[in-house]
């Protein structure tokens, strides 16, 4: 071709990137050189508006054509039409640049009765059944009819491209005599119009000339890779859910890691026939058997390593029973896709016990997000997206896997916080009463001390538990089943209870009849079953009346028993804040696990307990008593114990990890 027509091709590629577009640069960046003018708009649409501009200049283009109608590209659709109309007050403009003879074949002249320009762009695979003609520089009058051989050329370049991770888009011409506007009906005061619109799309779509195809490069952000290696190394599925054609979306699957083989994927016909999964990619006969088995730690087995490929078309077609199948594989890219379907893909998964997290910045991603247990919108996305999510990111996707360790170190420390507070806030102050009730002897923590423990000497030390760092990596950890591994399981209560807790009980119930055996000469083995007939004749013997006993001494034992829960409980969140290590592996004062915090929680619950058993109004009207110094120090070894102790239970699960104790181990 000549370099007229060549340009006379160009000119006609750029019109319709410049039209048919809806981007704009930033009017105080318009001095700026091209690359650096800042772009409003999508990434398709500015990725054409900067091409438009670079062909050559286009300060006469726009204002020649003036757009009269508009249909947006939606992701039912996929593609967006333009509808303009010569300018009457600069008629010689168009002609110049584009011909006599070209305008008057295609009906572009300035007369406003002539037919209109229509642009169209969208997914070649979409717009090629329109089409009739393609635009060559090789021909006189620039088209040539669209044979089956052209068609199979196009679409072979549309297949070269889009394995290249590519979007593709074909740019097409036609022309439309609106019926309303030959009736005198203003187009602009009817822009709104269900009948336009659909008189538009009918005509329209009708005998189109291809003027070009684009490539466009979106390349995946520079953190993706790692994001989906993190993610997958935390027992996260990670799926891709796009518009873009399946050749495109399978390119940039195994650009950014989504999909882990080189191998090609598997695509619905192995959804229908499994058997072909097998002799495809040279497996055994068995791994066609993709139903969910049961693994040791009681979590489904998904098919590692092979990677699946579905488009907006295979998803309208299948059953629950293959939506099973899907559900089984690691690595899924659903292309083509409709918001209808985005939303469908998330219920399935969810049907299946799945925690489905959802990230999206459209406004088509609106209903996914909604619907997902987690939607995260991104903080330059779409006022809706960001409506519907329930987090926002506010900068790179490398956020995500940190979120995930957050969340779970979160979710483990509120678990420490439960452990430590089972046993002193409940199990420890349950027994007196049931001590009182079945055995008869006095009460050993008054209902009094029972609410300081549970409102403050205990409420500083676990808050100190909120700011502990992770033991180990928890995104190696395996995600947990959310409807059977909830916050606080059966497994929390054992090792609360039966194991700290008993031992808390035991500890300060001998302490308040070691009390009253030392100072009233009265202990144990004489208060049981007395149901409040205390042996006056051994009071008597160390000069006690009854209502000292029932008084001053039992205040003051209950004192001593609430001064021992206390210091037990220092004990208890030395040894809570590690779930697996020994607390010489990971004390409280090196980097790695730092927490100063407890500490100062251990020293404001102490100074609590010293205000309650010391200050005299307190006393008076509370009936607290001071506690000699010897029971201020004898629960410290106690303390000390609980630690040793559920270390040595540590050790044991390490080193049985099959053993019982490893088995009923929180």
């Amino acid at each position: 071709p000549d370099d007229d027509h060549l340009s006379l091709s160009l000119r006609q590629l750029q019109l319709a990137t410049l039209l048919c577009n809806n981007a704009k640069f930033d009017p105080e960046t318009m001095s700026l050189p091209l690359v650096e003018r800042k772009v409003l708009g999508d990434a398709t649409d500015s990725a054409l508006l900067r091409f438009a501009h670079q062909v050559s200049d286009t300060s006469v283009l726009s204002p020649s054509f003036e757009r009269t109608f508009e249909i947006p590209f939606n992701s039912r659709n996929k593609w967006m039409m333009t509808v303009h109309q010569g300018s009457r007050t600069n008629p010689q403009v168009i002609k110049t640049l584009f011909g006599a003879n070209i305008m008057d074949a295609n009906n572009t002249a300035a007369n406003e009765k002539d037919d209109m320009l229509v642009f169209v762009k969208g997914a070649p695979d979409v717009l090629l059944p329109y089409c009739s003609s393609f635009w060559s520089a090789t021909t006189k009058n620039g088209h040539q009819p669209l044979t089956p051989e052209w068609v199979a050329e196009l679409t072979r370049m549309q297949t070269t491209w889009s394995r290249g991770g590519k979007r593709v888009l074909m740019l097409c011409k036609g022309r439309y005599s609106p019926y309303l506007a030959q009736h005198n009906l203003s187009m602009a005061g009817s822009s709104t119009s269900n009948a336009i619109q659909e008189e538009l799309t009918r005509q329209g779509l009708q005998e189109l000339c291809i003027l070009g195809l684009v490539g466009i490069m979106d390349p995946p952000r520079a953190e993706i890779k790692d994001t989906i290696r993190a993610c997958r190394g935390a027992g996260a599925r990670f799926f891709m859910v796009t518009g873009d054609f399946g050749l495109t979306a399978t390119a940039i699957a195994k650009q950014i890691g989504l999909f882990s083989t080189e191998r090609e994927p598997h695509t619905y016909e192995n959804i229908m026939d499994p058997s072909l999964s097998a002799s495809s990619h040279g497996y055994e006969k068995s791994t066609s058997d993709v139903s969910l088995q049961q693994v040791e730690v009681g979590r489904p087995r998904f098919r590692e390593g092979t990677s699946l490929v579905l488009t907006g078309s295979d998803l309208a077609k299948m059953s629950p029973g293959e939506w099973d199948l899907v559900c089984t594989y690691e690595e899924i890219v659903f292309a083509r896709t409709s918001p209808e379907q985005k939303l469908r893909i998330v219920t399935e998964f969810q049907h299946r016990d799945g925690v489905v997290a959802v990230t999206g910045d459209g406004v088509n991603d609106a209903p996914a997000l909604k619907a997902a247990d987690v939607g995260v919108a991104v903080v330059t996305g779409s006022d809706v997206a960001i409506e519907a999510a329930d987090l926002i990111l506010l900068g790179g996707f490398d956020a995500i896997p940190e979120a995930i360790r957050l969340g779970r170190l979160a979710f483990q420390n509120l678990q420490k916080v439960i452990g430590y507070l089972l046993p002193a806030g409940s199990w420890s102050e349950v027994w007196p009463v049931l001590i009182n009730v079945f055995l008869g002897a006095p009460l050993s923590l008054s209902s009094f001390l029972m609410v300081i423990v549970c409102c403050f000497t205990d409420a500083f030390p676990c808050t100190a538990l909120v700011m502990e760092q992770e033991e180990f990596d928890l995104l190696s950890l395996q995600p947990r089943n959310s409807k059977k591994e909830h916050l606080i399981t059966l497994k929390i209560y054992a090792q609360s209870y039966f194991f700290i807790g008993n031992t808390m009980t035991f500890f300060c119930n001998m302490f308040f009849f070691l009390y009253l055996k030392e100072y009233t000469g009265v202990g144990f083995s004489d208060l049981v079953f007395t149901f409040g007939n205390i042996p006056e004749e051994k009071l008597a013997a160390r000069g006690i009346t009854l209502d000292e006993f029932n008084g001053y001494y039992v205040n003051t034992a209950q004192c001593v028993c609430f001064v021992t829960l206390v210091i037990l409980q220092w004990g208890n969140i030395l040894s809570v804040r590690n779930r697996r290590m020994s607390i010489l592996q990971a004390d409280p004062f090196r980097k790695q696990r730092r927490n100063f915090w407890l500490f100062l929680g251990i020293l404001a619950s102490f100074l609590v307990a010293v205000l309650v058993t010391e200050t005299p109004g307190i006393q008076e009207i509370m009936l607290t008593n001071s506690v000699p110094i010897k029971y201020w120090l004898l629960p410290l070894p106690c303390a000390l114990f609980i630690i040793v102790a559920d270390d040595v239970r540590k050790l044991i699960v390490r080193v049985f990890p099959k053993s019982f104790l490893a088995r009923i181990a929180w």
